[in-house]
């Protein structure tokens, strides 16, 4: 295989989106793409969800193809030593190799996260950074890249990094309008976070931190500092800065800062509104200030994060 061949790899218990979903995004670029399925001895395999499916052939003796791709799937934890060998034996003659979600578990094993970067889905990021300690496991990222190894998050962000994938390739425009195909609302970064504020930090037990929760929510431009917030939960704010970092896992702090973020982000890819606007309107007081928060956390400032997303 040569060119701009893609070979999704396949084995019983693997997951059918992390396998259909970045398929998709290739098929989309037409004849830019050749996208082939392997299996070891060319067998059909059962995924976790009952689907069958039947791969192109066997896992190809030859050069390995341009991109290869490992999904992720209940497979994943008793990982056939077929793909490892195979794995090990011609991932670096590939220009890339991409796993997605658990998926890094098989790169892992073949020894190509040695030393680096990489991310999986949030529920096993732990259990990869204990059994593979010389990886240096980030939970946070949708996807990581690496030099020519790049791991995703779960399901969904395997088709954010086959569309980074694409960009790369082929340029923003043919990116976006695969976007627009899958009807995907955006092309999200790979630092974006796995969840939101609101899906990762816990949800208070006591009523009066949950309104809280639910203030810092619908009111980002507001007062959120611990006295405005304690009062809200009839609390000290001594006893509402423990009891809220105790219950959501988090400072009232850090929760305000991340929930001012993703509103800002949001607000810059759905509205028109100026940056001075969006600033005011997340509780940042300044445009100067939104941009120290963004460039701290993502790297880019709002300015250009509404250009590229």
């Amino acid at each position: 295989m040569s060119g701009r061949d893609v070979l999704i790899l396949l084995f019983p218990g693997v997951q059918s989106l992390d396998v259909t979903g970045p398929l998709e995004v290739f098929a989309g670029a037409g004849a830019a793409y050749r996208v082939a399925t392997a299996s070891p001895g060319g067998a059909a395999v059962r995924t976790s969800s009952g689907l069958t499916l039947v791969p192109d052939g066997d896992l190809p003796a030859g050069p390995a193809p341009d991109t290869v791709i490992v999904p992720g799937g209940e497979g994943t934890r008793d990982t056939d030593p077929r793909i490892v060998r195979w794995l090990r034996a011609h991932a670096a003659e590939a220009r890339r190799v991409v796993s997605v979600c658990s998926g890094a578990f098989v790169l892992a094993e073949a020894g190509l996260l040695a030393g680096r970067r990489a991310t999986t889905h949030w529920r096993v990021c732990g259990t990869l950074a204990r059994r593979y300690p010389d990886v240096q496991v980030d939970p946070e990222p949708i996807f990581i890249r690496d030099g020519p190894i790049a791991t995703s998050a779960g399901v969904t962000a395997g088709i954010d990094l086959a569309l980074a994938l694409v960009e790369e390739d082929l340029g923003r425009d043919v990116a976006l309008t695969i976007a627009r195909h899958l009807v995907m609302f955006l092309r999200r970064p790979a630092n974006q976070a796995q969840f939101s504020a609101q899906l990762s930090a816990q949800v208070a037990s006591r009523s009066g931190l949950r309104e809280a929760q639910r203030w810092i929510t619908d009111n980002p431009h507001a007062d959120l500092s611990i006295p405005a917030l304690a009062r809200r939960a009839s609390l000290s704010p001594r006893q509402f800065a423990r009891a809220f970092t105790a219950e959501v896992g988090e400072t009232p702090g850090r929760y305000v800062d991340r929930v001012r973020l993703e509103t800002a982000r949001r607000l810059l890819a759905e509205s028109d509104d100026s940056i001075d606007r969006i600033a005011g309107r997340c509780g940042y007081g300044t445009s100067e200030a939104m941009r120290r928060a963004f460039v701290r956390v993502l790297g880019v400032p709002p300015t250009e994060y509404r250009r590229r997303f």
